[in-house]
C-alpha cells in the first residue's frame, strides 16, 4: 500500500504565516483605495475654503497648501462683509448674503416639510391598500412617480415659467417651495415606501383590536417607528433643495433669490471673483456639513430600514 505523505513541519509552519500576509495586503489595499476616494471626493472642498483665503495672484498660480504655498488672507470674505475687521460694520453685500440665506433656509425646510407630510400619506397608502386605476396598481403607481425623476428640469421652464407669470408666483417665496416641494415628492415617497413595508401589518392589526382607528394606528404605531425614515427624507429634501440652481435663477429676480444664485453672480469686471465665489461656497456648504456630521447616523438608518425584511 502506498504511503501518505504528510507535509513537513517547516511547510506546515509557512501557510500560516502566507494567509496573515495575503490578508495583510488585502487590507491594506482595501484601506488605500478607501483613502484615496475619500482625498478625491473631499478635494473640491479643500479646494473651495482655501481659496476663500487666497488672493488673485495665489487663484491663478495654483498654490493649495496654506504657510507653505501661500499666506491665507481675509479677502474673500472681506468682500462679503464677512472677515473680522469688517463683521461689525456696514456691508450691503453681507445683508444681502443674508438674505439670501434666510430665502434657502425658508424654501428648503418649508418645501422639505411639506413633501414628507404628503410623501408620508402617499407612501402608506400605497403600501398598505391595494389601488386600482384601469390597468394601473401600486407598483405602476410607484414608478410613475419616481420617472418624474427622470425628466430633465430644462423641459418644465417654459411651462413653469408661463404658469407662474400668470398666478403671480414669479419672484415669490411660495412659489418655490410648491416647485421644491413637487420636486423632491418622488424622493420622500420611495423611501417612505420602503420604511412602510418594513413595518409588519400585525402591529396595526393589533392596534385596530385595541379601538384604534386607522389614523390612529397610522399616528401612534407607523409614525413612531419609521421617523428614522422620515428623517432621512427630510434631509435628503433639504440638500436637494438648498442645492437646487436652475429654478431658482429662472423664477426668481431679487426678493426669492437664494444663495446658488448669488453664488453663480460673483462675477465682475475683470472676470470671475474666485475668492468671493469660493468664501460663499463655503457658507453655503456650512449648515449641510453640520447637518450630515450631527444626523449622519439617522440618515443611514433611514435609507437602510427598509433594505432587511
Amino acid at each position: 500500500m502506498a504511503s501518505l505523505s504528510l507535509p513537513s513541519a517547516p511547510a506546515r509552519r509557512m501557510r500560516p504565516s502566507a494567509g496573515l500576509a495575503r490578508h495583510t495586503l488585502l487590507r491594506c489595499l482595501v484601506y488605500g483605495a478607501l483613502i484615496l476616494w475619500a482625498f478625491i471626493s473631499l478635494f473640491p472642498i479643500y479646494w473651495t475654503v482655501t481659496t476663500s483665503f487666497k488672493v488673485a495672484v495665489d487663484v491663478t498660480q495654483g498654490h493649495l497648501i496654506p504657510w507653505l504655498d501661500f499666506k491665507p488672507d481675509w479677502k474673500g470674505w472681506r468682500s462679503l462683509g464677512l472677515s473680522p475687521d469688517t463683521l461689525f460694520q456696514t456691508s450691503t453685500v453681507r445683508d444681502e448674503f443674508l438674505a439670501r440665506f434666510e430665502n434657502s433656509i425658508v424654501m428648503s425646510v418649508g418645501a422639505s416639510l411639506l413633501a414628507v407630510a404628503i410623501g408620508s400619506l402617499a407612501a402608506y397608502g400605497l403600501s398598505r391598500f391595494d389601488y386600482k386605476f384601469l390597468f394601473w396598481r401600486n407598483k405602476d403607481i410607484s414608478f410613475f412617480f419616481l420617472s418624474q425623476l427622470i425628466l430633465p428640469p430644462v423641459v418644465l421652464a417654459m411651462p413653469f415659467l408661463v404658469l407662474y407669470k400668470e398666478l403671480a408666483l414669479l419672484d415669490t417665496r411660495i412659489g418655490l417651495i410648491a416647485l421644491y416641494t413637487l420636486t423632491v415628492l418622488p424622493i420622500v415617497i420611495w423611501i417612505m415606501r420602503d420604511q412602510f413595508d418594513a413595518i409588519p401589518n400585525e402591529l396595526e392589526q393589533a392596534a385596530y383590536v385595541d379601538g384604534c382607528s386607522i389614523w390612529g394606528a397610522f399616528g401612534r404605531i407607523v409614525l413612531p417607528i419609521a421617523l428614522p425614515g422620515m428623517v432621512a427624507a427630510f434631509i435628503l429634501s433639504v440638500v436637494i433643495c438648498w442645492n437646487e440652481y436652475f429654478f431658482a435663477a429662472l423664477l426668481t429676480s431679487s426678493n426669492a433669490k437664494t444663495l446658488p444664485v448669488m453664488v453663480a453672480s460673483q462675477t465682475g469686471s475683470q472676470g470671475i471673483n474666485w475668492w468671493s465665489m469660493a468664501a460663499l461656497s463655503t457658507a453655503a456648504i456650512a449648515p449641510l456639513a453640520i447637518i450630515a456630521v450631527f444626523l449622519e447616523r439617522y440618515i443611514v438608518k433611514g435609507l437602510t430600514a427598509g433594505s432587511v425584511k
